[in-house]
């Protein structure tokens, strides 16, 4: 009797083609993706911005900075993790500026857009904390959807697999990039046997960080730039394990591969800061604003020309932002008074400034008139120290505790 060889009853199929011709463009289906997923990441962080008082079209100027930092971190750092390309005997150092031929670490492009999104933030004058936190949940949804590239070229994959979903991979013509191999026939040539999605374990994890941030963030009000650690944690968990099971060209050390390290660095950096920042959410109001905003009817103070009411007045960015508290920026948004310039209860550095200020002040005020009233009474110097006494006691814990 012959035994009938194992098939698969289900499996994910492959693209067999990443790139077409516009003529003499072409048009790549990793660069598609990646836009995709930058436009989606700037909707939903305007939104957020605008939610914390950010005026609208923030995040474009921000974007202008931000995404090319982006790219040249993410090139740099797939450059440098991966030398022998580019460096080694047999390698061509101009090939280090084909983008185009791939070649992204998302460390890279995390970092580098920092520095961008930083920039771009101080000339806004906004809080790079703000512009971090309103990022979070944008950037894994941003990633999920990079992830379908790599399945448009047939890369990041896991090992052998004989579960339902796994993935069938076309073996890629070296010599026509974006096309699979083909036979004699025409078809494209597979690789034999299913293997693991990397790819869709990683975007699927994505969007679970994303929901992650938006779940926790909504209940626990983060501020300060933890929303952004927390996706930091999240996005590395799963980019650890998933690492673990990738089985593409890769540098090693100590017998793991070079991303898992990271990963692994990357998190405990972040979960160190998650844990000893604290501070409320951050808000803001416009400084120097052409007029005094009147909030629409739907309440959303982001919604509000800034440039005033005159017909056909173009809207004008405000010259900076204030930091206020959570319930001056909801006064501010019903009723469009401005709160008293004070320290931002989120800033923590300005408030710490601010307390030594009134401690030095209030020393100030009662040495003299210790001194005035010893000279008058000097029992009266008892009573002085006891007060100095009952002052320190009654001092207000710290909000940020």
């Amino acid at each position: 009797m012959t035994l009938a060889p194992m098939t698969p009853l289900a499996a994910l199929p492959s693209p067999s083609t990443a790139v077409w011709q516009l003529g003499p463009v072409p048009i790549r289906a990793y660069a598609l993706c990646i836009i995709v997923g930058i436009v989606v990441a700037c909707v939903v962080t305007e939104y957020r911005l605008r939610r914390r008082g950010v005026a609208p079209g923030a995040v474009l100027d921000i974007a202008v900075w931000a995404v090319p930092a982006g790219i040249i971190g993410a090139r740099i750092y797939h450059v440098i993790t991966s030398p022998e390309k580019y460096f080694g005997a047999d390698g061509q150092p101009l090939k280090a500026f084909a983008i185009w031929e791939g070649g992204l670490g998302i460390w890279g492009a995390v970092a580098g857009g920092a520095v961008g999104a930083w920039f771009a933030a101080r000339q806004l004058g906004i809080p790079f904390a703000v512009v971090a936190d309103a990022l979070a949940p944008g950037l894994p949804l941003a990633q999920a959807i990079g992830r379908f590239g790599n399945w448009f070229n047939n890369e990041l994959y896991g090992g052998r697999t004989s579960l339902p979903w796994g993935l069938e991979v076309h073996v890629m013509d070296p010599d026509n990039p974006g096309h699979a191999l083909r036979d004699d026939a025409g078809n494209p040539v597979l690789q034999p046997g299913l293997y693991h999605p990397a790819f869709l374990y990683e975007a699927l994890w994505n969007i679970g960080v994303a929901a992650l941030v938006v779940v926790l963030d909504r209940k626990l009000r983060l501020g300060r730039g933890r929303a952004f650690a927390l996706y930091v944690m999240g996005y590395t968990a799963g980019r650890f394990w998933i690492e673990l099971m990738r089985t593409d060209e890769a540098n090693h050390i100590l017998g793991l591969r070079l991303n898992v390290w990271t990963a692994a660095l990357v998190f405990l950096g972040a979960l160190v800061y998650f844990l000893r920042v604290r501070g409320p959410r951050q808000y803001l109001i416009p400084v120097g604003a052409p007029a005094t905003p009147v909030p629409p009817a739907g309440g959303d103070v982001s919604q509000v020309d800034l440039s005033g009411r005159e017909a056909g007045a173009q809207p004008v960015a405000p010259e900076g932002y204030r930091v206020v508290t959570e319930e001056q920026f909801r006064t501010y948004r019903e009723t469009g008074a401005v709160p008293a310039e004070e320290p931002a209860a989120a800033d923590e550095a300005g408030r710490d400034e601010a307390d030594e200020a009134a401690t030095d002040a209030e020393r100030t005020e009662r040495e003299p008139a210790g001194e005035d009233r010893a000279d008058e009474d000097g029992t009266d110097e008892d009573r002085a120290g006891d007060d100095r006494a009952g002052a320190g006691g009654a001092r207000p814990a710290d909000r940020d505790s």
